[in-house]
């Protein structure tokens, strides 16, 4: 299976991703970055341009913080028929938005960071350790 192919299927779990009132999928940084060369598939009005596995690398240095629990990949849409599309992260930490805003490079600091889910994520599954919670990062 192609890294594309396996993509393809985890994004349309829920259905059409496409489709508005399909739950938004989230993803590990493995499964977003592994096999993803595609400019623009994340962070794409960021300037200067970054590859993904320039992202990918300082995703997973956020990551490995001893205040941080995970980071996914909220897939926005898949219009592109190379690799589906994210402008939006999760982390799961006990730090404040303001503080995982700080965490991020400046050529690539998200617009936005909030406490809490999107309404349109698929959330369920993800385990959140007691303490933690989810601070959601927009880029627009």
């Amino acid at each position: 299976m192609t890294p594309l192919e396996r993509i393809t299927q985890l994004v349309n779990i829920n259905g059409d991703v496409n489709e508005p009132a399909t739950p938004r999928p989230l993803l590990s940084l493995e499964d977003f970055f592994i096999g993803n060369n595609i400019l623009g598939s994340i962070c794409c009005n960021v300037t200067p341009e970054q590859s993904p596995q320039a992202i990918y690398h300082h995703l997973l240095k956020i990551r490995e913080r001893n205040d941080v629990s995970d980071v996914l990949v909220e897939i926005t849409m898949f219009d592109d028929p190379n690799w589906p599309f994210s402008e939006r992260i999760s982390v799961i930490t006990s730090a404040s938005p303001e503080e995982v805003q700080n965490w991020f490079a400046e050529e690539i600091a998200p617009d936005e960071c909030r406490e809490g889910w999107e309404e349109d994520t698929d959330h369920g599954w993800v385990e959140v350790p007691a303490g933690m919670h989810p601070v959601n990062c927009w880029w627009d």
